[in-house]
């Protein structure tokens, strides 16, 4: 059985699906850790290609000797909800601004697409956890 490589440091990066660059925040954040930035660009944009356009985390796990894994994270709760509610941005004063709407099967689409993400058991609590970042964007729920 071969050796396990030892963690040097746990990375989570926000980058749109298949435009990773060596500009920031990528090159220096992956920089001063000793990771090949091409390498895990090249990587980055193959497995996320099909994803264009959408904000796409990943979490990087970078080992004692450089080397590097990554997993991709189904993209934030927010831009979901823009993209459903064909927003450009949120409210920026939630509750005071009134108008945006999205429907009850909207948000448990969103919530069905972030469930192994999110911390919750099932898909209801799922929905109430997408409701609550409606509201604080802005955003109405109406059945």
């Amino acid at each position: 059985m071969a050796p396990k490589k030892r963690i040097k440091t746990l990375i989570k990066l926000q980058i749109e699906g298949g435009k990773a660059t060596p500009a920031p925040p990528v090159g220096p954040a992956l920089g001063q850790h000793g990771v090949p930035i091409m390498d895990f660009c090249k990587a980055y944009n193959d497995r996320t290609k099909d994803k264009m356009g959408q904000v796409i985390p990943v979490e990087i796990t970078v080992f004692e000797d450089n080397s590097f894994t990554f997993i991709l994270k189904t993209p934030p709760v927010s831009d979901l909800i823009k993209k459903l509610a064909k927003l450009k941005k949120g409210a920026s004063m939630p509750g005071r601004e009134k108008g945006r709407t999205i429907s009850r099967s909207a948000v448990r689409e969103i919530a069905e697409i972030k469930l192994k993400d999110l911390n919750a058991y099932d898909v209801e609590a799922a929905m109430n956890t997408v409701a609550g970042s409606a509201r604080s964007m802005g955003v109405e729920v109406v059945d």
